[in-house]
C-alpha cells in the first residue's frame, strides 16, 4: 500500500463519441443497465481505496469538449475530489482549412474552430498546466495511464 499512496491513476477523457451518435465523452455510453464508463471507473477507485485502506489518487485528462459533462457526472461520487483534484485539461489545437492550411473560421460556433490534440498531449498538458509540479510536490511518484473508455 505505500506504493499505491504515491500512484495516480489516470484516465484519459478527452474525446467525444461523435462516430457512435454522442455529443458528450465516450466515457458516458451507457455499458450496463445503469452504469457508464465512468460510472464503473468511479466504483473501481473506491473500492480499490477501501480494500487497500489508502486514498489512491485518481484524476481525468479532460478536454475543453468533454469536462463540463464529465464533471457532472462525477458529483454523484463526492469522495473522489472535486473538479481541481479531479482533472486537468488537453491543450487545444486550432482546426485549419484544407485548401491552404489557414485557421478555420467559424463565427456561428467559435468552439468548432479548436480541437483537442489527443493522448499525445498527455506530457506537455500535465507539465504546461502545472500538474506535474503540484503532483511532485505532494509525494506522488508513479502514474498509472489508460484510456476511460
Amino acid at each position: 500500500t505505500a506504493l499505491l499512496r504515491q500512484t495516480v491513476i489516470l484516465k484519459l477523457n478527452g474525446g467525444l463519441g461523435t462516430g457512435m451518435g454522442l455529443d458528450k465523452a465516450k466515457s458516458l455510453l451507457r455499458v450496463t443497465k445503469d452504469n457508464t464508463f465512468l460510472d464503473l471507473i468511479a466504483k473501481q477507485v473506491s473500492s480499490m481505496r477501501e480494500d487497500f485502506q489508502a486514498n489512491i489518487k485518481f484524476m481525468l485528462m479532460n478536454s475543453f469538449s468533454t469536462s463540463n459533462d464529465t464533471l457532472a457526472a462525477l458529483t454523484k461520487y463526492p469522495d473522489l475530489g472535486n473538479a481541481e483534484q479531479l482533472e486537468f485539461l488537453q491543450n487545444k489545437a486550432p482546426k485549419v482549412t484544407a485548401d491552404d492550411y489557414a485557421p478555420a473560421d467559424w463565427p456561428p460556433s467559435r468552439g468548432h474552430e479548436w480541437c483537442p490534440p489527443g493522448h499525445g498531449d498527455l506530457y506537455p498538458a500535465l507539465y504546461g498546466s502545472g500538474t506535474l509540479d503540484r503532483l511532485l510536490e505532494a509525494d506522488f511518484r508513479f502514474m498509472f495511464v489508460s484510456n476511460s473508455d
